[in-house]
Order: C-alpha cells, then sequence, then structure tokens
C-alpha cells in the first residue's frame, strides 16, 4: 500500500483536480467537456472518494482504469476495502453509503471486486511537480507543518481530519510549508476555499451538482 507518489507534469498538457465525486460520473463528464479536456493530452486528479452517496458509482470507480485518471485514497474508499478486501465489518460503509454496491447485480458487483486491488494500491498522498512548482494532494490533510516526500505521518488524519480546515474557518489558518499548494477535499463547502496556501474544493457535487475543476497545469483558470 502506497503513502506517497510523485507525478511529473510534463508529461502532460494541461492537469486538473477534482473535488469528491461521490457517483457524479455523468456531471463529471459534462464538466470535462465544458472545458476541452482532451483523453490524450491532459490529466484528471482525483482527491478521492469516488463512489457512495450518487447513483453511478460503478462509472466513477471505473475510472481507475483510464489512462489520463489518478486517484488518491478518501475515507470511503477506506470504508469500502474495509469492507470488502480487508475482511472487516460493512456497517460504517452502509451508514455512509455504502449501500449501493449491495444492490448490484452479480455481475456488476464481480466488476467493483475487480478493482479493489487497484483501489488499495492508491496512495495517500500525490505530489506534483508542475511549472517549477510542487503540489500535493491528499483527501482530508497533510497532519504537519512541513511536506517532505516519504515523511511518516498519522495516515489515519490524511484520509478523516477536519481539524485544519475547522481552526481555518475559525480565523487560525497555518502555512504548510515544503510545497507551493496543498489540495484537499473531504468537507462539503458551498463554495471553495482557499486560505494560506491550503485549497479545499469538495464543494458537494453529489448533494448540490456543484463540482469543482482545479487546474494545476495549463493556461485556464479555477473553474467552479
Amino acid at each position: 500500500m502506497a503513502v506517497y507518489q510523485q507525478i511529473n507534469g510534463t508529461h502532460w498538457r494541461n492537469i486538473w483536480v477534482a473535488g469528491d465525486l461521490h457517483g457524479c460520473y455523468s456531471l463529471l463528464m459534462n464538466k470535462l467537456s465544458g472545458i476541452g479536456f482532451s483523453w490524450q493530452e491532459d490529466l484528471l486528479l482525483s482527491v478521492g472518494d469516488l463512489t457512495d452517496r450518487g447513483s453511478e458509482n460503478l462509472p466513477c470507480l471505473e475510472l481507475l482504469n483510464q489512462p489520463w485518471f489518478q486517484a488518491i485514497r478518501g475515507n470511503h474508499e477506506e470504508m469500502m476495502l474495509d469492507a470488502l478486501h480487508r475482511g472487516g465489518t460493512t456497517s460504517l460503509w452502509l451508514i455512509n453509503g455504502g449501500d449501493w454496491y449491495f444492490r448490484l447485480a452479480e455481475e456488476d458487483q464481480q466488476r467493483v471486486r475487480s478493482l479493489l486491488r487497484q483501489v488499495a494500491a492508491l496512495p495517500l498522498i500525490l505530489e506534483v511537480r508542475s511549472q517549477n512548482k510542487r503540489y500535493v494532494i491528499c483527501h482530508a490533510d497533510y497532519p504537519a507543518d512541513h511536506y517532505a516526500m516519504d515523511k511518516p505521518i498519522d495516515e489515519e488524519k490524511v484520509v478523516w481530519s477536519r481539524e485544519r480546515i475547522t481552526a481555518a474557518q475559525r480565523g487560525r489558518s497555518q502555512h504548510i510549508s515544503g510545497a507551493e499548494g496543498f489540495i484537499f477535499g473531504h468537507t462539503p463547502l458551498s463554495t471553495p476555499l482557499h486560505i494560506a496556501n491550503q485549497h479545499y474544493i469538495d464543494t458537494g457535487a453529489v448533494f448540490n451538482g456543484h463540482l469543482t475543476l482545479m487546474q494545476i497545469q495549463g493556461n485556464q483558470d479555477e473553474r467552479g
């Protein structure tokens, strides 16, 4: 199970980061069409939480097979793995929207199970080198004041913690050194929150249809 992974941005024309998808596949495709996303030249990164709560969970999960797509593990991936791959309980996943899997036909359940090793291999942290800048993408938080590749960190906090964003919303923001920008999902917001060098881009796609794409390489601006 990887914790950190590096991406060299020079391999792509544009790089975008998407907020939590939660089964909103058609919404994502419409957004990509609207920005002129190129399946051959561009890269889409995900802050995690591909599934649960929405209605197009399997197509979102199968994005992992696409060469233009890369995700990290969010807390919903962790709950899925606990339930289906690690022999743990299903109760927490069910409470948080995992019931869609159990309503699938056996053939589609098998398609999900065939992807579990890929889900388990997803990193918790992506470091992207883009145009002489370093971006760090995590699901919930980077639980340290300084970033360094392969630095030991609290992995549970990476996918679950809301301590930093809660403090920021209360006026206590703190810069994280070691990278120009940190991009997170996990906490649904009405609009993206940019504070210090942190960007929170989960804008509740599954609740309100507002999926945020943030561009970190290329010539266009962030699209809400």
